[in-house]
């Protein structure tokens, strides 16, 4: 089976980044590819050919790699534009410390607003008054305090700011591309009757 249909996660793409002889975290490139969806409808080739650029590579070693690299934006594209509102950002999960985690949000975040300031403000005077809130409020991000304890309370914390990331992503995209999740289509129960 393609690599390029299979859930891509933290691991498998940061494992793919050391092939490449990087050890760059993947988050910062995956608020990128966020943004740029939403801005600018990346497409496959374009993504490969930023990913390549941040690797220092001139193409992905190998069949694999580029398999994987297309798969991580192939699901970042469907969980946005699902109606189950289900994207979530790329970062490292519950085997890494709290540290690296939140250090994970802090590199997504940076990414995201990168694409977001390299757009200029054209797109941002089309937003709605929420959209703009939740992304200036994104920029606090930035300077959260990485250097944590791994305690509940500091857990709590990180997995509201984190919702935060991912809800302003989604807002983002939902508002550039207008129908796309369909949030708001209720489905006929009379449809599943049957006559």
């Amino acid at each position: 089976m393609s690599l390029i249909n299979e859930r891509q996660d933290f691991s498998d793409i940061a494992d793919t980044f050391l092939l490449h002889g990087s050890m760059q975290s993947p988050a910062f490139l995956d608020g990128r590819l966020c943004a740029s969806l939403a801005l600018h409808d990346l497409s496959a080739e374009g993504w490969l050919e930023i990913v390549c650029q941040n690797l220092g590579v001139e193409q992905p070693r190998d069949e694999p790699s580029a398999e994987r690299l297309l798969g991580w934006r192939r699901q970042t594209v469907e969980a946005l534009s699902a109606s189950e509102m289900n994207y979530e950002p790329l970062l490292p999960d519950d085997l890494f410390s709290l540290a690296e985690r939140a250090e994970g949000l802090k590199d997504w975040t940076l990414g995201f607003l990168e694409v977001i300031e390299d757009a200029g403000d054209a797109p941002r005077k089309q937003w709605s008054e929420p959209l703009r809130e939740a992304v200036d409020d994104l920029k606090g991000l930035t300077n959260i305090e990485t250097d944590l304890d791994d305690d509940p309370e500091n857990e709590n914390d990180l997995f509201a700011l984190t919702e935060h990331a991912r809800m302003a992503a989604m807002m983002l995209y939902t508002e550039q591309h207008p129908g796309q999740p369909q949030v708001e289509k209720v489905d006929d129960p009379e449809s599943y009757t049957k006559h």
